[in-house]
């Protein structure tokens, strides 16, 4: 296990932008930062015509860096467009209906995971990951405490990994990474100017460097 694997890890939200080619040249910047496990592509508003074409140009710049390309929004597009897997935004009969759909040839998880209840439920359909938070819920420079103490319980419990959706800011990296989650995602904090998105990333890498916990092997 390489010192990388053995702590939290970034995983990436994709922000809004409906032009394939935007959104494509703004992950490839990104992906230069550093190490990155995964990148969430949400379809927001877009029709599903236009998501797929989005897709379909996006994922192989995420694949060529070595991360999964995941799929939030309708599921025939991470067919199509060859994704590595689906993140469920919905809850249990969201997750249970991808689960018997996809997986395992697929990563599947996510989740709609409100409470240490609805955790457990969808921790019992044996998901890829759980998911502490809304992939828009970085609304403040902080994750939020919830999520926070949801993904301390998890991860002191549950052998299944968590993400928890990160904060605006890049050193919430390092709170999340306390909390003992596997994974720390972030939108705003890397892709509010687009132009320093590498940057950002480089940055959040080098906070969890210094500052995250490490796996026991």
């Amino acid at each position: 296990m390489s010192d990388v694997e053995n702590r939290c890890r970034i995983v990436l939200v994709a922000p809004q932008l409906a032009k394939a080619d935007a959104m494509r040249g703004v992950i490839e910047d990104a992906l230069r930062g550093g190490d990155v496990s995964s990148v969430v592509l949400p379809q927001y508003d877009l029709d599903e015509r236009s998501f797929q074409k989005l897709a379909e140009s996006v994922v192989p710049v995420i694949q060529k860096a070595g991360a999964a390309a995941l799929i939030a929004g309708d599921s025939r597009t991470a067919a199509r467009a060859k994704a590595d897997g689906i993140h469920v935004t919905g809850g249990f009969d969201a997750m249970e209906d991808a689960l018997e759909r996809f997986a395992p040839e697929m990563i599947v998880g996510g989740g709609r995971a409100k409470d240490r209840h609805s955790a457990l439920e969808l921790g019992e359909l044996r998901p890829d990951y759980i998911f502490f938070g809304k992939l828009d819920g970085d609304i403040k420079a902080e994750p939020h405490s919830k999520n926070l103490d949801l993904a301390e319980w998890w991860a002191s419990m549950v052998e299944i990994p968590c993400v928890v959706m990160g904060g605006q800011a890049i050193g919430s990296v390092a709170d999340v990474a306390e909390s003992g989650a596997e994974f720390v995602a972030l939108r705003h904090a890397v892709f509010a100017d687009p132009q320093k998105a590498a940057m950002m990333v480089a940055e959040a890498n080098a906070l969890l460097d210094e500052k995250a916990p490490r796996f026991e092997d």
